[in-house]
């Protein structure tokens, strides 16, 4: 079996996908508003990764805590500061053991998003 995409039910559809793209840089991979008329869009980072299903409209938003999405980098130093640029509030950065260096920051779900 292999894992086929993650799905976040959201609020606003818009501004999650913004998020999604603007201040983490993946890409609209399937957009399903246009072609079949549904609230539904897929991001990825158009290198092959799972990507993320973002549904507005149908469930419930996600509203708990516990979730997180890691991602890779090349420079999380940078992102940080992108992040905080735009107004987002990345965490400070924590590293646990040497060589290790990753952030947080919500997503406008309340999805806790690893960088690193």
């Amino acid at each position: 079996m292999k894992m086929g995409h993650i799905t976040i039910h959201t609020a606003d559809l818009e501004q999650s996908l913004r998020f999604y793209t603007e201040a983490l840089g993946l890409q609209v991979q399937s957009d399903f508003r246009a072609e079949r008329g549904l609230p539904i869009v897929f991001v990825s980072d158009g290198a092959g990764s799972l990507p993320i299903e973002l549904i507005a409209g149908n469930g419930a938003p996600y509203a708990g805590t516990g979730l997180s999405i890691g991602f890779h980098t090349e420079d999380v130093e940078k992102v940080h500061q992108d992040l905080e640029e735009k107004g987002f509030r990345p965490t400070p950065f924590i590293s646990p053991v040497p060589g290790v260096k990753f952030f947080f920051v919500q997503d406008p779900n309340g999805v806790d998003i690893q960088v690193m």
